[in-house]
């Protein structure tokens, strides 16, 4: 493999691929490196190829140019379908004629397109499940992932620039949305009577075992209702988590609180949280959009990689159960367990928290 220096892309690239193949905070986590690369090529046009699921979280980012999608349901098509919309991306990404593929995924698939691409810099991870001569064929250059398990993930990220010497970088993270989202919210709080300041609470994730108890939130909720905050609740559109929004705002009756649960675009979410006075919300993407768009958030945490998923460069406070009892180790959690093992946190952490960042 040949040595890449920050001398090896003369003239500075046109174009330039990313690719990143997984989860909504995933994705929200790589624009620090989409952000450094826009600052040392402002000419460049930079693409993302991603999951389709995903696509919402970098939608609107202003650095983007052409955003390249996967949608994990070809599969489902059958197997020449499902060829066929491969071999179609593929033709799509040789065409752009990429002269710089960054390649933050660990999939097969990730590889053979950065190889197919045909770029002349084609940066990897030399991830320790990929041995063998097929990754390090597909990439003109592997970085090390030796020191990552110390590592935030968006400093895991940013880390395979490092044979680029793009000094300095830029770390923080944007979340973006479009005038028409924050219109539609807009609206949307002028309907249901809600004045600044207020406060967005996300009680949910689509893994059970991150949230907190429902009598807990609702303790929480009514503190700060009798504080004279209006409270919007927020939540994705699956069935279970609005049922647990159902359960919290039953033990709340006759408190300033609005549902937006499974109302909201994710883009449209963060036009919200921009407006809110505090977000409180436990370890999830609106936890992460929160701290990329500044507001002051408390963040509640279970079982979680804290060193990789804290909030990033985030405006506010971290409440971990672990403080205040024993957890399992975040790799031996059965993801599909019912077991909440935020309820070590006290209500009144919470409320106490609140009552240090709200103005």
């Amino acid at each position: 493999m040949t040595q890449v220096s920050a001398t090896t892309i003369t003239p500075p690239p046109r174009r330039i691929l990313i690719i990143k193949l997984r989860h909504h905070g995933d994705m929200l986590l790589t624009t620090p490196v989409i952000n450094t690369l826009h600052q040392h090529y402002p000419n460049a046009e930079i693409d993302m190829l991603m999951y389709l699921e995903t696509r919402e979280m970098l939608a609107s980012h202003p650095a983007l140019s052409h955003l390249f999608t996967i949608d994990r349901q070809w599969k489902k098509q059958g197997v020449r379908a499902h060829m066929a919309h491969e071999i179609k991306l593929a033709r799509q990404l040789m065409h752009r004629k990429y002269d710089l593929v960054i390649n933050l995924a660990d999939q097969w698939r990730s590889a053979i397109v950065t190889r197919l691409t045909g770029a002349q810099t084609r940066l990897g991870f030399a991830f320790p499940k990929r041995q063998g001569k097929i990754w390090p064929f597909c990439h003109t250059r592997l970085v090390s992932t030796s020191g990552h398990g110390a590592l935030h993930t968006v400093e895991q990220n940013l880390s395979i620039l490092s044979p680029l010497e793009l000094t300095p970088a830029v770390t923080h993270a944007t979340m973006s949305y479009s005038p028409e989202d924050e219109q539609a919210v807009g609206q949307l709080l002028h309907e249901n009577g809600i004045k600044l300041p207020f406060i967005v609470v996300q009680p949910t994730s689509r893994w059970f075992f991150k949230c907190w108890t429902e009598e807990k939130m609702a303790e929480t909720f009514r503190a700060l209702a009798a504080k004279g905050y209006p409270i919007v609740v927020t939540a994705g559109p699956d069935k279970r988590e609005l049922e647990m929004v159902d359960k919290i705002l039953a033990l709340c009756p006759g408190i300033n609180i609005v549902s937006l649960a499974g109302k909201l675009s994710l883009r449209q979410l963060a036009a919200l949280i921009d407006q809110a006075a505090l977000f409180i919300g436990v370890d999830s993407v609106p936890m992460h959009m929160a701290a990329a768009l500044q507001t002051p958030l408390i963040a509640l945490f279970g079982p979680s990689k804290l060193t990789f998923w804290k909030p990033w460069q985030a405006l506010g406070e971290v409440i971990w159960a672990g403080d205040f009892g024993p957890l399992p180790d975040p790799d031996d959690i059965d993801t599909h367990t019912s077991e909440r093992y935020l309820d070590a946190i006290p209500a009144q952490a919470v409320i106490d928290a609140a009552d240090r960042l709200l103005p």
